[in-house]
């Protein structure tokens, strides 16, 4: 990290206009950068990484700077987590020289004489309901394992390349990267480089997508030919990596509730080379184009609106805007959305119900209620069906489907595959 006067002015106003935002950290820093383009690659990174380091330990360094100024936080966040030099931080900050080893100094103190929640830089509702799941040596591993920063994993296109051929490529392009432990078709760089404009990319042959995403896409299974429902499409990184497995053969529909949401996907559908996936802007989950495909459907996805926190890592404000009357609401939608997409799924055929939460209420809970209510359907061994795809990883989800940060080195996901019966 090379600190400079313009990039710490830069990080000091961005982080000021994340603090007060509602919304996504990483969409508020894509529209400050694209006001100040004079700002570089490299002064762009040391924004971004000032700014999460302060909102991944934001309870921590507000004790320790006794407030929210954003030029103390960032400066305690670059002496404390990210162990910056004093003189060059109070050079790049305009902070007093004095001052800044007695910042270092406290914040390691608040950290050293934490417990609970403070230790982990997390709200006490979200510490309490980890403690709840997992015990309290568990939550205390799974949260300090969301404070490190997610690794950049990509998914190869297979309809348009395969796994060796990307990773050779790559080599050849002086990218560091290593195939992902369990997705079959996962890449994972050393680096963040920027995308955009290279030709990987460009082309489509490789995907901004998460591991742990990827493997939901494996437990669906989908098969050529075949009629499958992505529910919650969103930008379509689900949908496409199962019309590349389904080599193009058969549909996708892609329904979301969001245009905007759906625009994204064009782009990226006209990079990658399959002709099967059929976007549909739906009003909600009892719109008429759901109701005719009733019964229809071999394959249904669900990876309903959830509270995110299992993907702290890359998403840490998540921690600080979601509240437990938030997931009490959330829980009420998605079992709504499960209740109307269930009737989509003919008899024999799969449906698989995944969040990024860590939050029972928001997994095992909802499950369990649809299947008290719904004696047709019955739920299908997630190591099993991995296993059928040649994929085995450690698995203690009591036949679901849960992967965790500290143990599986992906987002918390969850993700439940169930059978209609008749």
């Amino acid at each position: 990290m090379k600190l400079t006067t313009a990039n710490g002015q830069a990080a000091v106003e961005a982080l000021a206009r994340v603090l007060a935002a509602d919304g996504a950290a990483d969409r508020v820093l894509g529209t400050f950068f694209r006001e100040r383009r004079q700002l570089g690659q490299g002064d762009r990174a040391v924004v971004a990484e000032g700014v999460y380091a302060v909102i991944r330990r934001l309870r921590t360094l507000e004790q320790a700077c006794g407030g929210r100024d954003p030029r103390a936080l960032l400066a305690a966040a670059l002496l404390g987590p990210l162990a910056s030099n004093a003189r060059e931080v109070a050079q790049a900050l305009h902070w007093p020289p004095e001052r800044a080893e007695t910042l270092r100094s406290g914040w390691h103190a608040v950290c050293a004489g934490a417990s609970g929640a403070l230790a982990v830089d997390l709200p006490d509702w979200i510490w309490e309901r980890f403690c709840a799941e997992f015990g309290e040596a568990g939550a205390s591993a799974l949260s300090r394992s969301l404070l490190d920063p997610a690794p950049l994993d990509l998914r190869v296109n297979i309809a348009l390349a395969s796994r060796p051929e990307v990773l050779e490529q790559l080599a050849h392009d002086r990218l560091r990267a290593v195939s992902t432990p369990f997705a079959p078709y996962g890449v994972r760089l050393a680096e963040k480089p920027a995308l955009r404009d290279y030709a990987l990319f460009r082309d489509g042959r490789i995907e901004v997508q998460e591991e742990a995403s990827q493997l939901v896409c494996h437990l669906l299974a989908p098969r050529r030919g075949e009629m499958v429902v992505d529910f919650c499409a969103g930008a379509g990184g689900k949908t496409l990596a199962l019309a590349a497995m389904m080599r193009s053969s058969g549909r996708v529909y892609a329904f979301d509730v969001s245009a905007r949401r759906l625009e994204r996907l064009r782009p990226r559908l006209a990079r990658s080379g399959v002709s099967n996936v059929h976007p549909q802007l739906i009003d909600g989950e009892r719109d008429p184009r759901v109701g005719r495909l009733s019964g229809k459907i071999d394959r249904v996805l669900i990876d309903a609106p959830c509270s995110g926190l299992g993907t702290l890592r890359r998403n840490p404000e998540l921690k600080w805007r979601q509240s437990p009357a938030d997931v009490t609401e959330l829980a009420a939608k998605q079992r709504a959305i499960l209740e109307a997409a269930c009737r989509l799924v003919k008899p024999g055929g799969r449906l698989v119900y995944a969040t990024c939460s860590l939050l029972k209420e928001e997994n095992q809970a909802v499950v369990a209620h649809f299947l008290e209510g719904h004696p047709e359907f019955g739920a299908l061994d997630a190591h099993e069906l991995l296993h059928a795809e040649r994929i085995d990883l450690p698995l203690d989800g009591q036949g679901a489907l849960q992967l965790l940060p500290h143990v599986h080195h992906t987002d918390g996901f969850f993700a439940a595959a169930l059978t209609r019966l008749c």
